[in-house]
């Protein structure tokens, strides 16, 4: 296939929009498809990304700006008409639509001028988002922009059946299922580190870990029932505009910073619960590399970890907002080494068969639907 990839986000900035972009381009161009990426503008920007088989894609870059209050968010302002030049120029079989919003809802609107099918990646809860940010008179605002922009698309995918009831209840049409992959050859319970783990934690103490971004969304000042527990340190590794203020806020945690790759993997593998308050979690990539790292894991029950733990099996999820419960189910397992391994061996078992080639080869029958529906409902126009 030729498959024109347009993401909100992108490298330099890594977050789950940005990293499923990557896993499945290196997969697709693996295979031997063609791609292309259009992604916005940052500073001193790569205008080409070199994938793991050494293949170079092309990254054309549109002009952005950077969000008030969160410059590591940029808000790119092509065109119609430039986007569509961009298509005719490539000409995909199809295109891809990573968190679609404003950059998207442009791009969407090219496709169906340009002819091409298109598939929608919903990953991101804006409207929940606004709320967390002080905006929540924009939240009906903020759906009806998705609204209009996935029903435009040809296929939509959600990455969790939480996710994909809320966008039907919102009026979304064309919806389907598509998950994410993790990397289980990265992320593993053997690389689990007692040099590493005693840089955070005495040798008596257990150690919790929180990774993601340090943001109002994550709400990670909800770990603060964690942070007052005894014999229990937390380790929160990722970095946001809220740094100085949970460093403030929690000064016996340990704040590791951004961390990627094995150096990532190594934090989870090392850690012995990990835990993720936030609410607003279409899926919850960060719980899935915590599994495979043979870590149990709680998370609030909403949105995509709902798909992703199983109580009393994998972890628990507690009710949104309720910290008393999130501190008795890290107690239930911190202070019970057999159910906690036993919880870990299980989580790592719930992910095996999760690996990014799987969900790539899915998420290409999507295209497939994708490019059958467009021409189906060509051949009905000119009918």
């Amino acid at each position: 296939m030729r498959i024109l990839v347009i993401t909100e986000s992108f490298l330099p900035h890594m977050n789950g929009v940005t990293n499923s972009v990557l896993r499945v381009v290196d997969h697709f161009a693996g295979q031997g498809d063609d791609l292309e990426i259009i992604a916005p503008q940052w500073p001193h920007a790569d205008r080409f990304w070199r994938t793991s088989g050494g293949r170079r894609v092309r990254v054309h870059r549109v002009a952005s700006v950077p969000l008030a209050g969160y410059t590591d968010v940029r808000i790119a302002a092509a065109s119609a008409t430039g986007l569509r030049r961009r298509i005719a120029d490539f000409a995909p079989d199809v295109i891809h639509l990573a968190s679609p919003t404003i950059l998207g809802g442009r791009a969407v609107v090219a496709a169906q001028k340009a002819g091409v099918p298109t598939v929608a990646v919903y990953q991101t809860d804006i409207p929940g988002y606004t709320a967390k940010y002080g905006m929540p008179f924009l939240e009906a605002a903020s759906w009806q922009l998705l609204k209009d922009v996935h029903n435009r698309a040809t296929v939509n995918l959600a990455p969790s059946t939480a996710t994909r009831d809320q966008l039907a209840a919102h009026g979304v049409e064309r919806l389907a299922l598509w998950r994410r992959g993790v990397d289980t050859s990265l992320f593993s319970p053997s690389l689990r580190s007692a040099r590493l783990r005693a840089r955070y934690a005495e040798a008596d103490e257990k150690l919790v870990v929180y990774v993601g971004r340090l943001a109002p969304e994550k709400q990670v000042a909800d770990l603060q029932v964690i942070h007052d527990t005894p014999g229990v340190r937390l380790l929160v590794v990722g970095d946001g505009p809220e740094r100085d203020a949970l460093r403030r806020a929690m000064p016996r945690a340990r704040f590791a910073g951004f961390r990627s790759g094995t150096d990532l993997a190594a934090h989870l593998a090392s850690a012995d619960l990990f835990i993720h308050p936030g609410e607003l979690e279409t899926f919850g990539q960060t719980i899935q590399e915590a599994m495979a790292s043979g870590l149990p894991v709680i998370a609030p029950r909403r949105g995509g970890p709902v798909d992703l733990v199983t109580p009393s099996r994998t972890g628990w999820l507690y009710t949104p907002g309720m910290l008393d419960e999130l501190r008795d189910h890290a107690a239930d397992l911190l202070f019970d080494d057999a159910k906690r391994l036993a919880f870990g061996r299980a989580a790592l078992d719930s992910v095996r068969k999760r690996t990014w080639p799987v969900l790539a080869e899915q998420l290409r029958g999507h295209y497939a639907t994708a490019i059958a529906r467009h021409a189906d409902v060509h051949q009905r126009t000119v009918r």
